[in-house]
């Protein structure tokens, strides 16, 4: 847990994950949520939704992807209902943003959120901590708390995890 203070994800949990890709962590999330709960996997990426629905979807009857663009969240308004918890694991250059536009339209009031900010996909020249502090200066403009950073290292190296909540 890297010292993770407590876990937003629990039994019954529904879940927008943002950046499935093939759906490795999506199975560890269906898992942890169970039958109770539901996961939305958002990915773009044609041969990694292939993947996703083959390998993870069609087994798990608590996962529901969505073939979307996460930069888009207003495409899938009408497959995504809200959410306690949003995922976020994109490598994208304005990752916090495009969280953000997601947490506006799908986090429940009371909702918390997992950021996997990746600081070489948001410029590879600069020093990762300050990336990090960046993008959760970034989630708190835009009006959400942030309750924890953690490192990833050496598990992924420039990486680090920011939990908060609306």
């Amino acid at each position: 847990m890297k010292g993770l203070a407590s876990m937003p994800i629990k039994a019954g949990s529904k879940i927008l994950y943002l950046g499935a890709a093939s759906g490795t962590t999506v199975s560890h999330v269906s898992d942890i949520v169970g039958r109770k709960g539901q996961v939305y996997c958002v990915e773009f990426a044609q041969r990694s939704f292939r993947d996703l629905v083959n390998n993870v979807c069609r087994e798990r009857s608590n996962t529901t992807p969505v073939f979307e663009d996460a930069r888009f969240p207003v495409k899938y308004r009408n497959i995504v209902p809200a959410v306690g918890v949003v995922y976020s694991d994109i490598a994208q250059p304005d990752q916090a943003r495009i969280l953000a536009d997601n947490l506006d339209m799908f986090l429940r009031e009371s909702g918390e959120f997992l950021f996997c900010v990746k600081s070489r996909s948001i410029d590879v020249t600069r020093n990762p901590g300050e990336v990090f502090k960046e993008e959760a200066r970034l989630l708190e403009q835009r009006g959400y708390e942030i309750v924890q950073t953690v490192r990833l290292d050496p598990f992924e190296m420039d990486h680090a995890l920011i939990i908060g909540s609306r």
